[in-house]
């Protein structure tokens, strides 16, 4: 079934090229056809059927390098931003897959050596290899350097031992990207990047959680793990910006989720202002309805403004865009928490009734207020990077 007519007008902005405005169009057709009819009763599955339908058809060739079978020299945030929208306005189990395949192949992408690239980014884009990316611990979640997790150096390899908890792919990844404590220095200068395959001794899921919107989380066990040396990604020690570095490219990413997920209701809302009468006129004809949807147009658009500047940003100039990401993720994530409430509001009773599609956005944009970073920290990371940029 198709949904309701989106506002695309966003893509004549000056922040696309061509190829970004052909990819929203062909990838849009692509997830009314696949996305709609995807079973979730048994989310690990549904998660591998959608793995496999984004491989085959090319999607997640996006998420690495051309030198490994992608599409770009370097990672188009642009294009990772596109796809997350498109993909969040159908199906938010569909988005997950995607985004985690970027998130577990991006430390690899940025730090790792020729060898682990070679052996694991074409498998990525391939669905050959199901990806994960390993940095929460329960009493570490925002602040990574306060993370317990280590990785002893015993000779050509390490020990690993610790927990890391709310793993996206948790159970189902081939391999994870994990961060843990090697010690070259106290708090985040101690920290490094390794990849331990799922069949590794010594590795255990002992926790799958199960959260308002269902996807795979994990808690994972790591006892005496023999991890060889040669699968940290960059210098040791190098760990805490290997995963900073990894969440300025995909922290955006996760606005433009959000994106999606309010353009979706925004949708939805006029769909039914236009289809339900009250007091014998449409819906649409009260101002307070009114009001409540140019409300929630102002927010779609402005969140698309800084997710797309964020995203060009990134593909344009040579830095980092940490102050320019977190805005764009902080603002995005927030607004649309407010635009999908209020999309429930005007759908009154129905808006909270399982299976109605603004319940279930209702249920998945709020973690996204919370991964990679909560919206509290996000404002010590834009705050932080202000007065580093104009103290005197």
């Amino acid at each position: 079934m198709s949904i309701n007519k989106i506002d695309q007008t966003y893509l004549e902005w000056p922040f696309f090229e061509d190829h970004h405005r052909k990819l929203a169009a062909g990838l849009d057709k692509w997830c009314e056809k696949n996305l709609n009819h995807i079973d979730h009763s048994d989310v690990d599955r549904a998660c591998k059927v959608i793995l496999e339908l984004l491989a085959k058809d090319g999607w997640l060739k996006y998420v690495i390098p051309k030198a490994y079978g992608g599409v770009f020299d370097d990672l188009d945030v642009r294009s990772l931003c596109i796809i997350r929208e498109a993909l969040a306005r159908y199906d938010g189990l569909a988005d997950f897959v995607f985004a985690m395949q970027g998130l577990g192949s991006g430390t690899i992408t940025l730090f790792g050596d020729e060898v682990i690239k070679e052996n694991y980014l074409p498998d990525v884009a391939g669905g050959k290899k199901m990806a994960a990316f390993a940095l929460t611990e329960l009493d570490s979640g925002s602040d990574v350097a306060n993370m317990t997790t280590t990785a002893v150096n015993n000779g050509d390899h390490y020990i690993l031992n610790g927990s890391k908890t709310f793993i996206s792919n948790g159970g189902i990844a081939d391999y994870y990207v994990v961060f843990a404590r090697t010690g070259e220095g106290p708090g985040a200068k101690g920290l490094s990047a390794l990849i331990v395959d799922a069949e590794t001794p010594g590795l255990e899921i002992t926790e799958r959680i199960e959260v308002i919107a269902p996807h795979p989380l994990a808690t994972l066990a790591f006892r005496n793990c023999k991890i060889a040396k040669e699968k940290l990604l960059g210098p040791s020690g190098s760990g805490f910006k290997a995963a900073m570095a990894t969440l300025d490219i995909f922290r955006s990413t996760v606005g433009a989720a959000a994106l999606g997920f309010a353009r979706r209701a925004l949708s939805e809302a006029i769909g039914r202002t236009n289809n339900r009468h009250l007091f014998g006129a449409p819906l649409h004809n009260l101002q307070l309805v009114q009001a409540m949807l140019a409300e929630c147009a102002l927010d779609v658009d402005s969140s698309a403004l800084l997710v797309y500047r964020a995203a060009w940003t990134r593909d344009t100039k040579d830095r980092r865009v940490t102050r320019e990401a977190a805005m764009a993720k902080m603002h995005a994530t927030e607004c649309a928490q407010i635009v999908i409430d209020k999309a429930i509001q005007i759908f009154g009773g129905m808006g909270v009734v399982k299976g109605v599609k603004v319940e279930e956005l209702y249920r998945e944009i709020r973690a996204l207020r919370i991964y990679e970073g909560a919206t509290e920290v996000q404002k010590v990371v834009i705050a932080k990077q202000l007065l580093n940029e104009f103290k005197g």
